[in-house]
């Protein structure tokens, strides 16, 4: 083969490979949701709560930047599991104005509800634009109670003997997360509700010990293959996704979302965690 003739074909093969790329990062992986299976060990669990099931979904990012009819179809697929407890870890929307609070509440006729409990804290998406709409929280907020969704506030409730704890979100204008970690009850087994996992270097936890749910990251959405994903809206860039061992008998887990920011995806699926409560000893 001529150097030339050699030259013009990997150059089509390499045109062809991107071309198939974008096309998979577009339209498929975007809407190729999975659920993540997570054995979740804590501290003083009552044993009618061992082996029952705490749903995360995080970050739907209700709006116009992709087809939220997936977002539907997902909730759709996560009733089918029955789960026992569900929590919203924030960015409910991506607002730009109250047309998506509308669109909000039409994918809100199919929130996913357990059985014993559903709870849910606000991302920084959920105070509008700049983050700094506590009116767009308030409508937020209200459209998720009206449909059965406690929301915390930096508060904390108790569900057969399972504390949750949610603070606000670091970004917004409500942000008191010592009002809720004051709530912590080292005697029960504790969950944390915090959207952005940088939360979790700050000075705010009481000795909390426990599990900390979070979201915000999405994994960066976009993760080259053996390399770290290329953006991260956190300052620690440990925090991308996953289970994230904090050493000091805090467990945080970084959910990496069901929707997105840009209809882009590249080997960051989106998700739904399913953890299976354990006893731990």
């Amino acid at each position: 083969m001529k150097r030339r003739s050699f030259v013009k074909k990997t150059f089509q093969w390499l045109a062809g490979l991107g071309l198939l790329t974008g096309l998979y990062s577009w339209q498929i992986e975007p809407f190729w949701m999975q659920f993540v299976y997570i054995k979740m060990p804590l501290k003083n669990l009552p044993d009618d709560l061992i082996g029952k099931t705490v749903m995360q979904i995080s970050d739907v990012h209700i709006g116009n930047s992709f087809d939220y009819q997936y977002i539907i179809d997902s909730f759709k697929e996560a009733q089918e599991l029955n789960p026992d407890f569900v929590v919203y870890t924030g960015d409910y929307v991506t607002y730009e104005d109250d047309e998506q609070i509308s669109q909000l509440q039409e994918v809100l006729k199919f929130v996913v509800k357990g059985a014993l409990g559903t709870i849910g804290i606000l991302g920084n998406h959920d105070y509008g634009i700049d983050f700094v709409e506590d009116d767009v929280a308030r409508n937020i907020t209200k459209s998720l109670e009206k449909v059965g969704v406690t929301m915390l506030r930096n508060d904390a409730v108790e569900i057969n003997g399972l504390n949750f704890l949610g603070m606000d979100d670091f970004w917004g204008s409500n942000f008191y997360p010592k009002k809720a970690t004051a709530k912590y009850n080292p005697e029960k087994a504790n969950i944390a509700l915090c959207h952005n996992p940088d939360v979790c270097d700050l000075p705010v936890w009481n000795n909390f010990k426990g599990w900390i749910l979070s979201g915000h990251t999405h994994g960066g959405q976009v993760k080259p293959p053996f390399l770290p994903a290329l953006i991260l809206p956190v300052k620690n860039k440990n925090y991308d996704a996953g289970i994230k061992d904090l050493k000091d008998g805090r467990t945080l887990y970084i959910n990496s979302a069901l929707g997105c920011l840009r209809q882009v995806r590249f080997n960051v699926r989106p998700e739904i965690t399913v953890f299976i409560l354990a006893k731990e000893v």
